[in-house]
């Protein structure tokens, strides 16, 4: 088995693989205060929850975008099963042909949909991740990674909306039955959902005039469900794309890991 995390800036995702099929996913709530050891009493919990034998887990693989728990994990994830993550970084190998200005800058999220989409799906594709942030990555059919945008989330721009108006309220997040709201939360539930897909539609008509090719597009994060339903496109949702892009990684990797740990050397600062 291996063990699979995504730190995130809300959410740490977290999978075990038995081979191919996994075999459970949870969350846990990012804290930046919490302690390596507050983790590792959360990750035991969890695996015990899920009758998890730790003894079983060969290795782990970890991407994170928020620095400050990557290494709190690390040393979690050591304490657990006896030997530290590889983490997605420069120096992993990706299969990816890295196209943007700096490859070694690519955010590890980026990396990690964009491998288990390109091993997945058809390319040239779309990644859609809805999460804190919504992201877009863009890549070829020669599997080239040409580069991305990034949009306020949906989270965060109704935070902003709301804290900064006197008479604007919070609101769930559902899909309101006209897109003409009739009042002041289902216009903010129509701008919020139906406003957010037309975004998507929008720019993935964009992207392909630009790339003057059709892409598969495909949605993952926490509001991709609501979203990709709502778009006017095609969208196929894969809620575990980057758990699936880590397993993959980890198997791309298991061998280098293996040499890297009787060895001195450090791996290069790119992504290969």
């Amino acid at each position: 088995m291996i063990l699979v995390l995504d730190i995130g800036n809300t959410n740490i995702t977290i999978g075990v693989y038995d081979g191919n099929e996994l075999f459970f996913e949870s969350r846990l709530a990012t804290d930046r205060n919490k302690t390596k050891y507050e983790y590792a009493v959360d990750l035991s919990c969890m695996f015990s929850v899920y009758n998890i034998d730790t003894s079983k887990i060969d290795g782990a693989m970890l991407c994170s975008v928020v620095p400050p728990l990557t290494t709190a994990l690390s040393d979690a994830i050591f304490q657990i099963i006896g030997e530290p993550p590889m983490i997605v970084g420069p120096g992993i190998k990706t299969g990816l042909n890295i196209k943007i200005d700096d490859p070694s800058t690519l955010g590890a999220d980026f990396v990690a949909d964009a491998v288990g989409a390109v091993n997945l799906y058809e390319t040239p594709c779309i990644i859609i991740d809805l999460g804190t942030a919504t992201k877009i990555s863009v890549i070829d059919e020669n599997n080239n990674f040409l580069g991305g945008v990034i949009i306020p989330g949906i989270g965060i721009s109704m935070n902003a909306l709301t804290q900064n108006t006197a008479l604007l309220q919070s609101i769930s997040f559902e899909k309101p039955k006209r897109v003409i709201g009739t009042n002041t939360s289902d216009s903010m539930k129509s701008g919020t959902v139906f406003g957010t897909a037309s975004m998507i539609d929008g720019m993935c008509d964009r992207i392909e005039s630009e790339l003057q090719k059709k892409c598969s597009v495909i949605a993952t994060g926490g509001f991709s469900p609501l979203i990709a339903e709502n778009c006017r496109r095609e969208v196929e949702l894969c809620d575990i794309l980057v758990l699936e892009g880590l397993r993959i990684l980890y198997e791309k990797n298991k061998e280098k890991k293996i040499k890297l740990a009787n060895s001195n050397n450090t791996p290069p600062n790119v992504y290969l």
